[in-house]
C-alpha cells in the first residue's frame, strides 16, 4: 500500500519555515558565483579564455579527476562492499582512516603524499628507479593527490549504498542456483547503482576541485585550481576571476550532463534478468 502525504495547513507552514531557513544556505551559496560571473564582461572571458594554457589547464583537470574517480571505484567499491557486509576487529579503526582526507588540512596532504611519493619518498623512490614512474611534477602525481582527498566520498557512498540492498533478495538469489559471484553482479550492484554513480560523481567533483595536495606534490602540468592561482599571483585577481568564470561553466555543464545521463537518474539494469 502507498500511503501520499497530505498538505495540511501545518505542514505547509513547516515546508515553508524550512524553505527560508534553507534558502539562507542556497543565498550563500548561489550570491558569490552570481557576483563572479556579473562583474566580469564577455570580452574579458573570451580574451583570457583565448590563452592556450588556460584550456591546457582544464584538460589536465578534467583527465585527472576522471582517472582519480575511476581509481575510486575500482579500488573503494570492494572496501566499501567489506566495510558494509562485514563485522571485524577494528573496523571503526578503517572506516576512520577512509574518513580521514575529509578532516586533514590538503596542504598537509600534499606534504604528506610528498614524503611517500616524492623524488626521496618511501615509494617514489623505487617506483621511479624500478618502472620508471615518477609523481613529482607529473600527471601521476596529479591523480594522486586527487585520489588521496576524493576517495572517501566513492567509499562512504558505495557503503551506503551495499547497507541498503536487502539480504533477503540476496538469498532468494542463491536459493534460485545463482552463484555469489553472479549474486553480486546481478542483483547487489544494480540495486546499489544509483549510490555508487553518486560516489563517483562527488569523488569526481571533489577531485576536479582540489589545489591544496595537487600544488605541493605536482604544481605542473598545472591543472585549472593552481593555474587560476597563477594568474593571480602575475595577473591580478580580473585574470583569474575570468578564468573561474570559464571553469565554473564547464563543471556546470558536465553536472548537468551527468543529471540527465539516464544512468545517473536511477536507471538499473533488469534483475536476474
Amino acid at each position: 500500500m502507498v500511503h501520499e502525504r497530505v498538505a495540511t495547513p501545518r505542514t505547509g507552514l513547516i515546508r515553508l519555515a524550512f524553505w527560508l531557513v534553507g534558502g539562507v544556505l542556497l543565498a550563500s551559496t548561489v550570491l558569490p558565483l552570481l557576483g563572479l560571473v556579473t562583474f566580469q564582461s564577455p570580452a574579458h572571458v573570451a580574451e583570457v579564455g583565448a590563452m592556450p594554457e588556460v584550456w591546457s589547464a582544464i584538460a589536465v583537470s578534467v583527465a585527472g579527476a576522471l582517472v582519480a574517480a575511476a581509481c575510486a571505484a575500482v579500488f573503494g567499491f570492494p572496501l566499501a562492499y567489506v566495510l558494509a557486509h562485514s563485522q571485524f576487529r577494528g573496523k571503526r579503526v578503517v572506516e576512520a582512516i577512509v574518513d580521514l582526507p575529509l578532516a586533514v588540512p590538503h596542504t598537509v596532504a600534499g606534504i604528506a603524499l610528498l614524503f611517500v611519493y616524492g623524488r626521496h619518498g618511501i615509494l617514489g623512490v623505487p617506483l621511479a628507479n624500478v618502472f620508471g614512474l615518477h609523481f613529482w611534477g607529473t600527471f601521476a602525481g596529479i591523480v594522486v593527490a586527487m585520489l588521496f582527498v576524493s576517495a572517501p566520498y566513492a567509499v562512504n557512498a558505495a557503503r551506503i549504498g551495499f547497507s541498503g540492498v536487502d539480504p533477503r533478495l540476496e538469498k532468494v538469489a542463491r536459493t534460485l542456483g545463482v552463484g555469489p559471484w553472479a549474486v553480486l553482479v546481478r542483483v547487489t550492484l544494480p540495486l546499489a547503482w544509483p549510490s555508487l554513480l553518486t560516489g563517483v560523481t562527488l569523488t569526481f567533483a571533489r577531485a576536479i576541485s582540489e589545489f591544496g595536495a595537487v600544488v605541493i606534490l605536482a604544481y605542473y602540468p598545472m591543472t585549472a585550481p593552481v593555474r587560476i592561482y597563477a594568474l593571480f599571483l602575475r595577473f591580478g585577481v580580473n585574470q583569474a576571476a575570468a578564468m573561474s568564470v570559464i571553469v565554473l561553466a564547464i563543471v556546470l555543464a558536465l553536472f548537468l550532463i551527468f543529471r540527465y545521463l539516464p544512468v545517473w537518474r536511477g536507471s538499473r539494469p533488469e534483475l536476474l534478468r
